[in-house]
């Protein structure tokens, strides 16, 4: 797996989609499960954080647009 800082916002959903899907397979092992849910959180964070800076350089622009 890449290193997930250098993963874009639509790379990071891709995998948090693939590990959603794994984890609703019931034969996982528990050491899988915990790992690859540990490796979701981290993605959701990361994405999350992405979407908050996305929103405030919208905002920048749009307040910048407004001031011109």
């Amino acid at each position: 797996m890449e290193n997930q800082n250098n993963l874009t916002f639509q790379q990071a959903m891709s995998r948090l989609d693939s590990i959603v899907e794994q984890l609703n397979n019931s034969s996982l092992e528990l050491e899988t499960a915990m790992s690859l849910f540990k490796e979701g959180l981290a993605l959701s964070k990361q994405c999350e954080s992405q979407l908050k800076q996305f929103e405030t350089q919208m905002n920048e622009l749009l307040v910048d647009t407004a001031n011109s």
